[in-house]
Protein backbone atom coordinates (compact mmCIF):
# COMPACT_ATOMS: atom_id res chain seq x y z
CA UNK A 1 0.00 0.00 0.00
CA UNK A 2 1.47 3.39 -0.91
CA UNK A 3 2.40 5.61 2.01
CA UNK A 4 0.11 8.33 0.70
CA UNK A 5 -3.54 7.66 1.52
CA UNK A 6 -5.20 10.87 0.48
CA UNK A 7 -8.59 10.91 -1.16
CA UNK A 8 -8.62 10.50 -4.94
CA UNK A 9 -10.14 13.97 -5.09
CA UNK A 10 -6.95 15.42 -3.55
CA UNK A 11 -5.10 14.46 -6.74
CA UNK A 12 -7.32 16.63 -8.94
CA UNK A 13 -5.23 19.50 -10.25
CA UNK A 14 -6.27 23.14 -9.75
CA UNK A 15 -7.69 25.10 -12.65
CA UNK A 16 -5.09 26.86 -14.78
CA UNK A 17 -4.75 28.17 -18.32
CA UNK A 18 -2.41 25.29 -19.12
CA UNK A 19 -4.87 22.70 -17.76
CA UNK A 20 -7.80 24.24 -19.64
CA UNK A 21 -5.76 24.30 -22.85
CA UNK A 22 -4.73 20.65 -22.50
CA UNK A 23 -8.23 19.47 -21.69
CA UNK A 24 -9.58 21.41 -24.67
CA UNK A 25 -7.16 19.52 -26.88
CA UNK A 26 -8.13 16.19 -25.33
CA UNK A 27 -11.82 16.94 -25.80
CA UNK A 28 -11.52 18.00 -29.44
CA UNK A 29 -9.34 14.99 -30.29
CA UNK A 30 -11.85 12.68 -28.59
CA UNK A 31 -14.82 14.17 -30.45
CA UNK A 32 -13.06 14.17 -33.83
CA UNK A 33 -11.98 10.53 -33.46
CA UNK A 34 -15.49 9.44 -32.49
CA UNK A 35 -17.02 11.47 -35.31
CA UNK A 36 -14.69 9.90 -37.89
CA UNK A 37 -15.41 6.45 -36.46
CA UNK A 38 -19.15 7.11 -36.70
CA UNK A 39 -18.76 8.31 -40.27
CA UNK A 40 -16.42 5.68 -41.71
CA UNK A 41 -16.55 2.48 -39.65
CA UNK A 42 -18.81 -0.32 -40.89
CA UNK A 43 -22.31 0.37 -39.62
CA UNK A 44 -25.54 -1.45 -38.85
CA UNK A 45 -28.65 -0.15 -40.57
CA UNK A 46 -31.53 0.47 -38.19
CA UNK A 47 -34.92 2.04 -38.70
CA UNK A 48 -36.94 4.26 -36.42
CA UNK A 49 -40.58 5.26 -36.98
CA UNK A 50 -39.38 8.22 -39.05
CA UNK A 51 -36.06 7.42 -40.77
CA UNK A 52 -33.17 5.00 -41.25
CA UNK A 53 -29.91 5.36 -39.32
CA UNK A 54 -26.43 3.92 -39.64
CA UNK A 55 -25.26 2.80 -36.19
CA UNK A 56 -21.63 2.21 -35.27
CA UNK A 57 -21.85 2.30 -31.47
CA UNK A 58 -21.48 -1.45 -30.88
CA UNK A 59 -18.40 -1.70 -33.08
CA UNK A 60 -16.78 1.32 -31.40
CA UNK A 61 -17.52 -0.12 -27.96
CA UNK A 62 -16.10 -3.53 -28.85
CA UNK A 63 -12.99 -1.95 -30.36
CA UNK A 64 -12.42 0.00 -27.13
CA UNK A 65 -13.01 -3.20 -25.15
CA UNK A 66 -10.01 -4.68 -26.99
CA UNK A 67 -7.79 -1.62 -27.42
CA UNK A 68 -7.95 -0.23 -23.88
CA UNK A 69 -6.74 -3.45 -22.16
CA UNK A 70 -3.98 -3.73 -24.78
CA UNK A 71 -2.98 -0.15 -24.04
CA UNK A 72 -2.81 -0.85 -20.31
CA UNK A 73 -0.97 -4.13 -20.78
CA UNK A 74 1.70 -2.56 -23.00
CA UNK A 75 1.89 0.51 -20.71
CA UNK A 76 1.06 2.75 -23.67
CA UNK A 77 -2.14 4.05 -22.11
CA UNK A 78 -3.06 5.85 -18.92
CA UNK A 79 -6.38 7.54 -18.17
CA UNK A 80 -5.26 9.22 -14.95
CA UNK A 81 -5.26 12.57 -16.76
CA UNK A 82 -9.08 12.41 -16.67
CA UNK A 83 -9.10 12.31 -12.87
CA UNK A 84 -6.26 14.78 -12.51
CA UNK A 85 -7.97 17.31 -14.80
CA UNK A 86 -11.55 16.53 -13.77
CA UNK A 87 -12.56 20.09 -12.88
CA UNK A 88 -10.89 21.49 -15.99
CA UNK A 89 -12.77 18.94 -18.11
CA UNK A 90 -16.02 19.97 -16.44
CA UNK A 91 -15.42 23.64 -17.30
CA UNK A 92 -14.22 23.00 -20.85
CA UNK A 93 -17.09 20.65 -21.70
CA UNK A 94 -19.64 23.12 -20.34
CA UNK A 95 -18.13 25.82 -22.57
CA UNK A 96 -18.20 23.43 -25.50
CA UNK A 97 -21.88 22.62 -24.86
CA UNK A 98 -22.75 26.34 -24.83
CA UNK A 99 -20.81 27.09 -28.02
CA UNK A 100 -21.87 24.00 -29.95
CA UNK A 101 -25.50 24.65 -29.07
CA UNK A 102 -25.07 28.17 -30.43
CA UNK A 103 -23.71 26.66 -33.64
CA UNK A 104 -26.76 24.38 -33.83
CA UNK A 105 -29.01 27.39 -33.30
CA UNK A 106 -27.34 29.61 -35.89
CA UNK A 107 -26.29 27.23 -38.66
CA UNK A 108 -27.99 27.85 -41.99
CA UNK A 109 -30.06 24.65 -41.98
CA UNK A 110 -31.46 25.57 -38.56
CA UNK A 111 -32.32 29.08 -39.69
CA UNK A 112 -34.14 27.68 -42.72
CA UNK A 113 -36.00 25.18 -40.53
CA UNK A 114 -37.18 27.82 -38.05
CA UNK A 115 -36.42 31.31 -39.39
CA UNK A 116 -38.29 33.10 -36.60
CA UNK A 117 -36.74 31.23 -33.69
CA UNK A 118 -34.82 33.77 -31.64
CA UNK A 119 -35.82 33.19 -28.05
CA UNK A 120 -33.74 31.54 -25.28
CA UNK A 121 -36.27 28.71 -25.20
CA UNK A 122 -35.49 27.95 -28.85
CA UNK A 123 -31.76 27.86 -28.04
CA UNK A 124 -32.58 25.50 -25.16
CA UNK A 125 -34.66 23.06 -27.21
CA UNK A 126 -32.97 23.62 -30.58
CA UNK A 127 -34.34 24.55 -34.00
CA UNK A 128 -33.83 21.25 -35.82
CA UNK A 129 -35.06 17.78 -34.93
CA UNK A 130 -32.43 15.86 -36.88
CA UNK A 131 -29.39 18.04 -37.64
CA UNK A 132 -26.91 16.38 -39.99
CA UNK A 133 -23.20 17.08 -40.40
CA UNK A 134 -21.21 15.36 -43.18
CA UNK A 135 -23.73 12.54 -43.28
CA UNK A 136 -23.81 11.96 -39.51
CA UNK A 137 -26.98 12.49 -37.48
CA UNK A 138 -25.74 14.69 -34.64
CA UNK A 139 -28.47 13.83 -32.15
CA UNK A 140 -27.68 10.13 -32.41
CA UNK A 141 -23.93 10.74 -32.58
CA UNK A 142 -23.83 12.60 -29.27
CA UNK A 143 -24.78 9.41 -27.46
CA UNK A 144 -21.25 8.18 -28.21
CA UNK A 145 -19.14 10.82 -26.41
CA UNK A 146 -21.74 10.72 -23.63
CA UNK A 147 -21.77 7.00 -22.85
CA UNK A 148 -18.18 6.28 -23.82
CA UNK A 149 -17.15 9.32 -21.78
CA UNK A 150 -18.84 7.73 -18.77
CA UNK A 151 -16.93 4.50 -19.45
CA UNK A 152 -13.60 6.35 -19.63
CA UNK A 153 -14.25 8.26 -16.39
CA UNK A 154 -15.06 4.98 -14.64
CA UNK A 155 -11.87 3.33 -15.93
CA UNK A 156 -9.84 6.37 -14.86
CA UNK A 157 -11.23 6.02 -11.32
CA UNK A 158 -10.23 2.33 -11.25
CA UNK A 159 -6.71 3.27 -12.38
CA UNK A 160 -6.62 5.99 -9.71
CA UNK A 161 -7.54 3.47 -7.01
CA UNK A 162 -4.71 1.19 -8.13
CA UNK A 163 -2.22 4.06 -8.37
CA UNK A 164 -3.09 5.94 -5.16
CA UNK A 165 -4.50 3.20 -2.91
CA UNK A 166 -2.54 0.16 -4.04
CA UNK A 167 -5.07 -2.07 -5.78
CA UNK A 168 -8.66 -2.73 -6.76
CA UNK A 169 -11.24 -3.36 -4.05
CA UNK A 170 -14.18 -5.78 -4.48
CA UNK A 171 -16.45 -2.75 -4.67
CA UNK A 172 -14.50 -1.28 -7.58
CA UNK A 173 -14.46 -4.61 -9.42
CA UNK A 174 -18.26 -4.83 -9.09
CA UNK A 175 -18.63 -1.19 -10.10
CA UNK A 176 -16.61 -1.71 -13.28
CA UNK A 177 -18.47 -4.92 -14.18
CA UNK A 178 -21.85 -3.30 -13.66
CA UNK A 179 -21.13 -0.33 -15.88
CA UNK A 180 -19.43 -2.45 -18.54
CA UNK A 181 -22.43 -4.73 -18.93
CA UNK A 182 -24.84 -1.80 -18.69
CA UNK A 183 -23.16 -0.20 -21.72
CA UNK A 184 -22.76 -3.54 -23.52
CA UNK A 185 -26.48 -4.28 -23.26
CA UNK A 186 -27.22 -0.75 -24.46
CA UNK A 187 -25.08 -1.20 -27.56
CA UNK A 188 -26.30 -4.73 -28.31
CA UNK A 189 -29.76 -3.24 -28.79
CA UNK A 190 -28.65 0.24 -29.83
CA UNK A 191 -31.65 0.55 -32.14
CA UNK A 192 -33.86 0.77 -29.02
CA UNK A 193 -32.91 4.41 -28.52
CA UNK A 194 -34.13 5.26 -32.04
CA UNK A 195 -37.67 4.69 -30.79
CA UNK A 196 -37.38 6.90 -27.72
CA UNK A 197 -39.03 10.29 -27.37
CA UNK A 198 -35.63 12.05 -27.43
CA UNK A 199 -34.85 10.80 -30.92
CA UNK A 200 -38.33 10.82 -32.43
CA UNK A 201 -39.77 14.08 -31.13
CA UNK A 202 -37.20 16.29 -29.40
CA UNK A 203 -35.30 18.99 -31.23
CA UNK A 204 -31.53 19.07 -30.71
CA UNK A 205 -30.36 22.04 -28.70
CA UNK A 206 -28.58 22.94 -25.48
CA UNK A 207 -30.81 20.73 -23.32
CA UNK A 208 -29.76 17.50 -25.04
CA UNK A 209 -26.18 18.58 -25.77
CA UNK A 210 -25.60 19.44 -22.11
CA UNK A 211 -27.38 16.29 -20.99
CA UNK A 212 -25.17 14.15 -23.22
CA UNK A 213 -21.88 15.86 -22.48
CA UNK A 214 -22.24 16.79 -18.80
CA UNK A 215 -25.19 15.13 -17.09
CA UNK A 216 -24.44 11.52 -18.06
CA UNK A 217 -20.64 11.25 -17.72
CA UNK A 218 -20.31 13.51 -14.66
CA UNK A 219 -23.45 12.73 -12.63
CA UNK A 220 -23.56 9.00 -13.28
CA UNK A 221 -19.90 8.53 -12.31
CA UNK A 222 -20.22 10.28 -8.93
CA UNK A 223 -20.52 6.96 -7.10
CA UNK A 224 -17.20 5.89 -8.60
CA UNK A 225 -15.30 8.51 -6.61
CA UNK A 226 -16.60 7.05 -3.36
CA UNK A 227 -16.00 3.50 -4.54
CA UNK A 228 -12.40 4.47 -5.34
CA UNK A 229 -11.84 5.94 -1.87
CA UNK A 230 -13.47 3.08 0.05
CA UNK A 231 -10.26 1.06 0.36
CA UNK A 232 -9.98 0.98 4.17
CA UNK A 233 -13.16 -1.06 4.69
CA UNK A 234 -13.60 -3.43 1.71
CA UNK A 235 -17.08 -4.76 1.15
CA UNK A 236 -17.89 -7.99 2.96
CA UNK A 237 -18.61 -11.18 1.01
CA UNK A 238 -22.35 -11.12 1.89
CA UNK A 239 -22.53 -7.46 0.80
CA UNK A 240 -20.83 -8.27 -2.52
CA UNK A 241 -23.08 -11.29 -3.17
CA UNK A 242 -26.21 -9.31 -2.32
CA UNK A 243 -25.09 -6.41 -4.53
CA UNK A 244 -24.35 -8.75 -7.46
CA UNK A 245 -27.76 -10.42 -7.16
CA UNK A 246 -29.55 -7.09 -6.88
CA UNK A 247 -27.74 -5.73 -9.91
CA UNK A 248 -28.33 -8.61 -12.26
CA UNK A 249 -31.98 -8.96 -11.22
CA UNK A 250 -32.53 -5.22 -11.69
CA UNK A 251 -30.54 -5.13 -14.91
CA UNK A 252 -32.52 -8.02 -16.38
CA UNK A 253 -35.89 -6.51 -15.44
CA UNK A 254 -34.86 -3.08 -16.77
CA UNK A 255 -33.56 -4.24 -20.15
CA UNK A 256 -35.91 -7.15 -20.79
CA UNK A 257 -39.10 -5.23 -19.96
CA UNK A 258 -38.08 -2.35 -22.23
CA UNK A 259 -37.06 -4.73 -25.01
CA UNK A 260 -40.32 -6.68 -24.77
CA UNK A 261 -42.41 -3.57 -25.42
CA UNK A 262 -39.93 -2.33 -28.03
CA UNK A 263 -40.07 -5.58 -30.01
CA UNK A 264 -43.87 -5.49 -30.10
CA UNK A 265 -43.86 -1.86 -31.25
CA UNK A 266 -41.25 -2.57 -33.91
CA UNK A 267 -42.25 -6.01 -35.22
CA UNK A 268 -45.87 -6.39 -34.13
CA UNK A 269 -47.59 -8.94 -31.87
CA UNK A 270 -46.13 -11.91 -33.74
CA UNK A 271 -42.96 -11.67 -31.61
CA UNK A 272 -42.26 -14.27 -28.94
CA UNK A 273 -41.98 -13.30 -25.28
CA UNK A 274 -40.83 -15.92 -22.77
CA UNK A 275 -41.47 -18.69 -25.29
CA UNK A 276 -45.02 -17.62 -26.18
CA UNK A 277 -46.54 -15.37 -28.79
CA UNK A 278 -47.09 -11.88 -27.44
CA UNK A 279 -50.61 -11.08 -26.25
CA UNK A 280 -52.25 -7.67 -26.45
CA UNK A 281 -55.38 -6.70 -24.57
CA UNK A 282 -57.92 -5.48 -27.14
CA UNK A 283 -55.01 -5.26 -29.59
CA UNK A 284 -53.57 -2.29 -27.67
CA UNK A 285 -51.96 -3.11 -24.32
CA UNK A 286 -49.17 -5.67 -23.98
CA UNK A 287 -49.99 -8.27 -21.31
CA UNK A 288 -47.12 -10.69 -21.97
CA UNK A 289 -43.85 -10.92 -20.06
CA UNK A 290 -43.23 -8.26 -17.47
CA UNK A 291 -46.12 -6.18 -18.81
CA UNK A 292 -48.57 -8.84 -17.68
CA UNK A 293 -47.18 -8.64 -14.13
CA UNK A 294 -46.76 -4.91 -13.50
CA UNK A 295 -47.44 -1.70 -15.34
CA UNK A 296 -44.03 -0.07 -14.86
CA UNK A 297 -41.57 -2.78 -13.83
CA UNK A 298 -39.04 -1.23 -16.20
CA UNK A 299 -38.84 1.64 -13.69
CA UNK A 300 -38.36 -0.86 -10.87
CA UNK A 301 -35.47 -2.51 -12.68
CA UNK A 302 -33.84 0.84 -13.39
CA UNK A 303 -33.97 1.87 -9.72
CA UNK A 304 -32.53 -1.48 -8.58
CA UNK A 305 -29.75 -1.18 -11.15
CA UNK A 306 -28.62 2.24 -9.93
CA UNK A 307 -29.03 1.20 -6.29
CA UNK A 308 -26.65 -1.71 -6.87
CA UNK A 309 -24.09 0.69 -8.35
CA UNK A 310 -24.37 2.91 -5.28
CA UNK A 311 -23.97 -0.14 -3.02
CA UNK A 312 -20.50 -0.66 -4.51
CA UNK A 313 -19.38 2.29 -2.35
CA UNK A 314 -20.53 0.65 0.88
CA UNK A 315 -21.47 3.07 3.63
CA UNK A 316 -18.70 5.60 3.01
CA UNK A 317 -21.17 8.37 2.13
CA UNK A 318 -24.84 9.00 1.41
CA UNK A 319 -23.96 10.85 -1.82
CA UNK A 320 -23.88 7.78 -4.15
CA UNK A 321 -27.39 6.93 -2.97
CA UNK A 322 -28.85 10.26 -4.05
CA UNK A 323 -29.30 9.06 -7.66
CA UNK A 324 -31.26 5.85 -6.96
CA UNK A 325 -33.43 7.44 -4.29
CA UNK A 326 -34.15 10.50 -6.43
CA UNK A 327 -35.11 8.12 -9.23
CA UNK A 328 -37.41 6.26 -6.83
CA UNK A 329 -39.27 9.50 -6.13
CA UNK A 330 -39.31 10.75 -9.72
CA UNK A 331 -40.22 7.44 -11.35
CA UNK A 332 -42.92 6.71 -8.77
CA UNK A 333 -44.53 10.02 -9.66
CA UNK A 334 -44.08 9.34 -13.36
CA UNK A 335 -45.70 5.92 -12.98
CA UNK A 336 -48.73 7.57 -11.39
CA UNK A 337 -48.90 10.18 -14.18
CA UNK A 338 -48.49 7.43 -16.81
CA UNK A 339 -51.44 5.58 -15.33
CA UNK A 340 -53.60 8.69 -15.47
CA UNK A 341 -52.58 9.39 -19.07
CA UNK A 342 -53.23 5.79 -20.13
CA UNK A 343 -56.63 5.75 -18.42
CA UNK A 344 -57.57 8.82 -20.42
CA UNK A 345 -56.12 7.37 -23.64
CA UNK A 346 -57.64 3.87 -23.46
CA UNK A 347 -60.77 4.59 -21.40
CA UNK A 348 -61.79 3.46 -17.93
CA UNK A 349 -63.14 0.07 -18.99
CA UNK A 350 -60.06 -1.04 -20.95
CA UNK A 351 -57.63 0.37 -18.40
CA UNK A 352 -59.42 -1.30 -15.48
CA UNK A 353 -59.24 -4.63 -17.33
CA UNK A 354 -55.52 -4.11 -17.86
CA UNK A 355 -54.99 -3.20 -14.19
CA UNK A 356 -56.78 -6.40 -13.16
CA UNK A 357 -54.09 -8.33 -15.09
CA UNK A 358 -51.01 -6.16 -14.38
CA UNK A 359 -51.97 -5.49 -10.77
CA UNK A 360 -48.94 -3.49 -9.65
CA UNK A 361 -47.36 -0.26 -10.76
CA UNK A 362 -43.78 -0.81 -9.65
CA UNK A 363 -43.51 -3.00 -6.54
CA UNK A 364 -45.55 -6.23 -6.32
CA UNK A 365 -48.02 -6.25 -3.41
CA UNK A 366 -46.87 -2.77 -2.29
CA UNK A 367 -47.21 -0.18 -5.08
Amino acid sequence: MPAETKSIWDHVQPISIDALTKTSGYLLSYLVCLFLASRFLPSIEAKSPKKTYQLTGLLIYLLLTVLIPIGYYTKKLSLLFIVENYVSFFIVINIFAILFSFYLFKRSAAVRAAPNANRPIDYWHGREKDPMLFGVDLKVFFYQPSLLGLALVNLALAEAQITYHGGLTPGMICYQLFWYFYLLTHYIREDFMLWTFDIIEDHFGFMLVWGDMIYVPFLYSIAGWFVADNYREPLSIPWVIGTLLLHFIGHYIFRESNWQKFDVRKYGPQVTIWGKKAQLLEGKLLISGFWGIGRHLNYTGEILLYLSIALCSGTLSFVPYILPFSLLILLSQRASRDDQRCRKKYGDKTWNRYCSIAKFRMIPFIY
